[in-house]
């Protein structure tokens, strides 16, 4: 069994495309990044479909977002790991954090062990969708579609019965809800607005204060002033120029009317 596996092993040059392929068609998911798998529930299904039966798949959450319910799922796996008496530890607390890295080198291991039982050959009665559902999170997500699923039926079913009273008033409500959301959007979207107009001004001060610091380094004036008293000079222009941009509704004359154009432009 490859339990120890050394860091220059041929498994440790895996790619990443090869291993999210090895996932999705084994499990049949549709994993794009690695990341994705830092939960440790596929790390549990992987070792349930490598040793039937041996991972309590009702305690796994394939829903896991926080690092709360991705720990649990770790210790799901140790527990299994322990009883399978594989000597690999499992640094929890980086793989939780989703840095590819250290998930990728972890599933590296996971595919060369599992490749190592049975010769990598798959359990072809395994049924990876149906074994999902018996995680506790996802049957209970279930479970809530099919009440709502029943729902809608039920809706359905008295809406074609003739009970047409109840129409005007769900209309109205559907309405309401949409006038409140597209209010909401608007005003998000002038935020938004107002957020890149001063976002622009600001880019724009700041362009032209180089600009100007470009013109005035040119200048006769400073070819014969030395050069600590010209950095000098061009950072009190600087902060008098902020102070400016920040209330130029009452201060708008500008410092650098002085400074000579630039006959180029």
């Amino acid at each position: 069994m490859a339990t120890n596996i050394g860091m220059m092993d041929s498994a440790y040059f895996v790619g990443r495309n090869e291993l999210l392929t090895w996932i999705n068609n084994r499990l049949q998911l549709h994993l794009s990044r690695i990341e994705e798998a830092a939960s440790g529930a596929v790390q549990c299904q992987m070792l349930d479909m490598t040793y039937p039966g041996v991972v309590p798949m009702h305690k796994v959450n394939f829903d896991a977002k926080t690092e709360y319910d991705m720990i649990q799922n770790y210790k799901v796996l140790q527990d299994v790991f322990n009883k399978l008496k594989i000597e690999k530890h499992i640094e929890v607390n980086k793989l939780v954090k989703g840095r590819p890295l250290d998930n990728l080198e972890f599933l590296q291991w996971l595919k060369r062990y599992c490749d190592s039982v049975n010769g990598g050959i798959m359990n072809e009665n395994y049924n990876p969708v149906e074994r999902r559902c018996k995680g506790g999170k996802e049957r209970s997500s279930r479970g809530s579609q099919k009440i709502s699923k029943s729902l809608q039926t039920n809706n359905m079913h008295n809406a074609g019965s003739g009970d047409i009273g109840h129409r005007p008033r769900q209309a109205k409500i559907y309405g309401a809800n949409s006038a409140q959301e597209v209010q909401a959007l608007s005003k998000e979207i002038t935020d938004l607005k107002l957020s890149v107009d001063l976002l622009e001004k600001e880019r724009d001060f700041y362009f032209a204060k180089l600009r100007d610091i470009e013109i005035l380094c040119q200048t006769p004036e400073l070819e014969n002033l030395p050069v600590r008293i010209s950095g000098l000079l061009i950072l009190i222009i600087l902060h008098f120029s902020l102070f400016f941009f920040f209330w130029n509704d009452l201060f708008p004359v500008s410092l650098f009317a002085w400074i000579p154009k630039d006959p180029r432009n």
